[in-house]
């Protein structure tokens, strides 16, 4: 599950030899857990081009000083990739660089869990601080100034991997629904005969296959070796918001019981508001697909969606 499952990935296409055995390996085995170290909770978390955060080569060295939050997993992982800047000058993609710090290091600081909605996940959603953290010259990951570079790399895949697993609980939310619509009884009838109900359940079977079906060609678009950056986040935002609609006509049918702990749903339901928000907002992944378009069809191709 993420941040391994991410970790992993940019390990198998960007570290070293002696990188992948030391981390990549124990990692794929089960045998340690990881973190990330990205977002800071100075500058809006939508745009790393803003990272503060500094990585300064001394000797043979690198001294990072950060602060960061969000930095999921972080309790008990035993060691971080941490985005910092190596090249403030240079141009903004450029920027920052990727290391690998083992979480025992004397300048790694868990400063708290972030208390957040939904329910706990493993190692938390947590602050930390590198202070003066001193990690070998060779914990580079990838090349100086490939930061920004590696973390899309990560966070590509991460956003398909989100949309699958909303499929399951948007299906897992219909389950319940229907279930419980043919099974309550109000008025002389069952749920399932009401027709506001049985548009909940249409709606919702049109919404989640309309989103299987665009997360299918967006993996497949990047099996083909396309970067898939519009089709990524296009269901981005549309999977996250399928995954509200049809949790929240499950709990409406389930009346009061929806909104307890004796189903699934409430849990499912305090989830699904992140989803909105984690790896890039909303508005920001319309952004991308509006710009996308624009461009395409000011070089004279027709709209290609």
């Amino acid at each position: 599950m993420a941040p391994d499952a991410g970790n992993g990935e940019i390990l198998v296409h960007a570290a070293t030899e002696a990188q992948r055995k030391k981390y990549l390996e124990p990692l794929a085995n089960g045998e340690i857990r990881s973190c990330f170290a990205m977002t800071e909770p100075e500058v809006s978390g939508s745009d790393p081009r803003l990272l503060q955060g500094t990585a300064e080569l001394e000797g043979d060295e690198w001294v990072i000083n950060a602060h960061k939050w969000f930095t999921t997993g972080a309790i008990g992982s035993s060691f971080a990739l941490v985005i910092a800047v190596t090249d403030p000058d240079a141009s903004p993609h450029e920027r920052t660089s990727m290391f690998l710090v083992d979480t025992d290091n004397p300048g790694f600081e868990i400063v708290r869990e972030v208390p957040v909605i939904g329910d706990h996940f493993t190692g938390g959603h947590c602050e930390v601080r590198f202070t003066n953290c001193r990690i070998p010259k060779d914990n580079i990951v990838g090349n100086r100034g490939e930061g920004f570079k590696l973390a899309q790399l990560r966070l590509g895949p991460g956003r398909i991997t989100h949309a699958m697993r909303w499929l399951g609980v948007c299906h897992r939310s219909m389950d319940l629904m229907v279930d419980y619509a043919l099974k309550r009884e109000t008025r002389g009838r069952k749920l399932s005969e009401f027709q506001s109900i049985q548009n909940f359940i249409a709606d919702s079977a049109a919404e989640t296959q309309a989103a299987r079906l665009m997360t299918l060609h967006a993996a497949w678009l990047m099996d083909q070796g396309d970067e898939a950056r519009k089709e990524i986040s296009l269901i981005k935002f549309y999977g996250a918001n399928v995954l509200h609609n049809v949790i929240d006509r499950a709990i409406q049918v389930h009346g009061a019981l929806g909104v307890t702990g004796d189903t699934p749903l409430e849990g499912f339901y305090r989830e699904a508001r992140t989803a909105r928000l984690y790896d890039g907002p909303d508005e920001v992944h319309r952004m991308v697909v509006a710009r996308t378009i624009i461009k395409a069809f000011q070089k004279g191709r027709e709209v290609n969606v």
